[in-house]
């Protein structure tokens, strides 16, 4: 039986079809509003407590000396994301689609093998981030925080049976809110300005384990799984068969994805400043866990601090965690042309992350280790973007530029790269 039309989707359809065809009224931000959204759920990958781990320890540790890679890191996202939602746009495929389409059948199961490893590392870091957020929060144990968690993550899933824009605006306010949070705590901890602005933009590192940050910083940041999500949350959203419409929508997304992950690299730089000035300047060079930067918050900032520390990682813990599902969703769907029921990949996707908890392994250095496995996932899904995004016969008139594809080869070869010193440094370097 067809599904009815949800309302939102009626009433963000006719919006769209007026600004697309340049006849509408409204202007502004009121002319964009139809196309965000996809953008935002992207972006809440890039404010997830990963993000907490690795910038924490990168600025408790070195200061604002690795402030460098997260602005570098942002800017890379900004280039990778509008690309994959120019793939979905152009193709009408999400780019796991693409790679079962054109790759051989061997090399599609690999790839699907190592995007699940991802998604699993993914999710522990963000069910993880969601359960210290309860248990900082309200003094709950990890165990039952664990639990409240999951509980929490399957009613925000189940928004998905309202169309799409309910689930688009719980997550962009739980964006908001992380972002308020942010604000204040870069008031409250009163930063060196001049030190942030200089290291923003001169590159440098301080032996093997500020790279080991660094790359951790950048898996955090530059995502593999939400590289396949952003394809597929553009591909049917708006469809558009005209070429200047759909160039149009193209220039709408490339605003969304700017605003989003505009206000993403905002929070990322501010945790790290916050770490900087807070507990390096104060000699706290060893905060080595969220739970330490929580404790230590009240007695050098007060405890609005804390009490804001946890509430932005709650908020990021819930929302990525769902965003990760979704993921999760999209690569089987995609390589496998197989779907199970989205609360059976929770359930599957929990039991990692309950084994560490119960396990007793530390929280932090568990978030942190995850995110340099996502960082090595990610040239399986930057490679096969610039090889699709790249080709006349699938991209029309929205291919890209040469001077596109070059940079987005330099984002690729600059990931493998730095993943491969990093490899080295750890198993020989000293």
């Amino acid at each position: 039986m067809e599904q009815p039309v949800q309302p939102e989707m009626a009433e963000i359809s006719s919006a769209a079809e007026h600004a697309l065809a340049g006849t509408g009224t409204k202007r502004g931000l009121a002319r964009l509003l139809p196309f965000l959204g996809p953008a935002f759920i992207a972006s809440i990958a890039y404010v997830d407590p990963g993000n907490f781990a690795t910038n924490i320890q990168g600025g408790a540790q070195f200061g604002y000396l690795l402030l460098w890679v997260v602005v570098a890191s942002n800017l890379m996202a900004m280039l990778i994301q509008t690309l994959s939602a120019k793939l979905g746009i152009a193709t009408g495929h999400n780019l796991a689609e693409l790679c079962r389409m054109h790759y051989p059948k061997p090399v599609v199961w690999v790839m699907w093998v190592l995007m699940e490893l991802v998604a699993m590392a993914t999710d522990l870091a963000e069910f993880l981030g969601a359960a210290l957020g309860f248990n900082l929060l309200l003094g709950m144990p990890l165990w039952i925080a664990g639990i409240l968690t999951a509980i929490v993550t399957f009613l925000i899933l189940m928004l998905q049976h309202r169309g799409f824009r309910p689930l688009e605006v719980i997550i962009t306010a739980m964006l908001g809110v992380i972002a308020i949070c942010y604000i204040v705590e870069t008031i409250l901890d009163r930063p060196d300005w001049g030190q942030v602005a200089y290291h923003a933009v001169v590159p440098g590192f301080a032996g093997a384990e500020s790279v080991l940050l660094a790359t951790g910083i950048l898996g955090a940041t530059v995502m593999p799984h939400v590289i396949f999500l952003h394809s597929s949350l553009t591909q049917g959203r708006i469809v558009v068969k005209d070429p200047v419409q759909r160039r149009r929508l193209f220039h709408f997304e490339i605003a969304d994805v700017t605003i989003a992950m505009g206000v993403a690299g905002f929070v990322n730089a501010a945790m790290l400043i916050m770490a900087a000035a807070t507990f390096h300047q104060a000699g706290l060079v060893h905060i080595a866990s969220i739970e330490e930067a929580h404790r230590t918050l009240e007695p050098l900032l007060g405890s609005a601090a804390r009490w804001i520390f946890a509430v932005s990682l709650l908020a990021a813990g819930l929302s990525s965690t769902t965003v990760g599902t979704m993921a999760g969703q999209v690569v089987m769907q995609g390589f496998l042309e197989r779907h199970i029921p989205i609360w059976v990949r929770r359930l599957v996707t929990i039991g990692p992350s309950l084994a560490v908890i119960f396990i007793g392994l530390d929280p932090t250095r568990t978030l942190v280790i995850s995110q340099v496995v996502l960082s090595f996932g990610l040239p399986f899904a930057v490679i096969p973007l610039v090889q699709f995004s790249r080709r006349r016969d699938l991209m029309g008139d929205l291919v890209n530029r040469r001077m596109t594809t070059a940079a987005a080869v330099a984002v690729a070869a600059l990931i493998i790269l730095l993943n491969i010193y990093l490899l080295i440094q750890t198993l020989w370097g000293g």
